[in-house]
């Protein structure tokens, strides 16, 4: 699959989709979200598929949406409009995917691309990563791209409005400082990210893929429910997997003390 704006390469189950526009950062245009959606739908609809890294080339993940770009649409951007028909649709895509997401965070990660990155299931970066989160405060404008949904949740309203408001040179957040503030899994030595990050990716691809799908659906519907409501919809999920081949895999092996072969079935 070739894009204009990614490189998409699929290997042992696993989906790499990496923003190829490292000259000006991945700074996000229109063709970049169609293509971003696209791959998105290739890895939903792909029974291959089991499991996908988003990450940047060059020195950064994303700077956000590119601002020369959106300059010389301003006479005619419906902005709301705009952002309905692709960031919008891009964090619900990847939340929605019954599939892990993993961001690989390469370098700075600023504006909507930190969206892009916290809808992602799980974020792995770089040690020379840092992370901006007040872009938007500095060009006038609030949070999008689902950051005022993903960012309270990991690290409270209070710490998400300091990160958010104050455009300054301390507001840059290091990869050790996003990893105390758990907006990050874990930081990993640079020159080691590539192959540490593909190694976590197809351990995932590797899982019992309806099984890690509805895991990953439950929990965050546990997040915006009673515990009465997540305890049935797990009673519900359950009932699937244990219809599953991979289920039947699970117990055997375990049974027979060996490591199960899951087939994504």
């Amino acid at each position: 699959m070739s894009y204009e704006t990614l490189l998409f390469d699929i290997n042992d189950g696993l989906a790499t989709i990496t923003l190829n526009r490292p000259k000006k950062y991945n700074a996000l245009t229109v063709q970049m979200y169609h293509d971003l959606l696209d791959a998105l739908k290739q890895c939903a609809q792909n029974y291959d598929i089991r499991a996908v890294i988003i990450t940047g080339a060059g020195k950064a993940f994303s700077t956000g949406a590119d601002l020369l770009e959106m300059q010389s649409m301003m006479s005619t951007l419906d902005i709301g409009e705009a952002l309905r028909q692709g960031l919008n649709r891009i964090v619900l895509a990847i939340r929605q995917l019954e599939k892990p997401v993993v961001a690989v965070i390469n370098g700075v990660v600023a504006g909507a691309g930190g969206g892009i990155m916290l809808a992602c299931d799980m974020r792995f970066a770089s040690d020379q990563a840092s992370f901006v989160f007040a872009a938007f405060s500095n060009i006038g404008i609030i949070p999008d791209a689902g950051t005022t949904y993903f960012l309270p949740q990991l690290v409270g309203v209070s710490k998400a409005l300091e990160l958010s408001l104050f455009a300054n040179g301390k507001n840059r957040v290091s990869a050790d400082e996003a990893l105390q503030l758990r907006i990050i899994n874990r930081v990993i030595p640079h020159d080691d990210l590539a192959e540490q990050t593909q190694a976590i990716g197809k351990q995932l691809a590797s899982m019992a893929t309806v099984a890690v799908g509805l895991t990953k659906r439950a929990m965050y519907k546990a997040t915006e429910r009673s515990l009465a409501e997540a305890v049935e919809n797990e009673a519900q999920l359950q009932t699937i997997t244990f219809k599953t081949q991979d289920f039947q895999e699970g117990v055997m092996a375990f049974i027979q003390k060996r490591e199960p072969n899951f087939k994504g079935e």
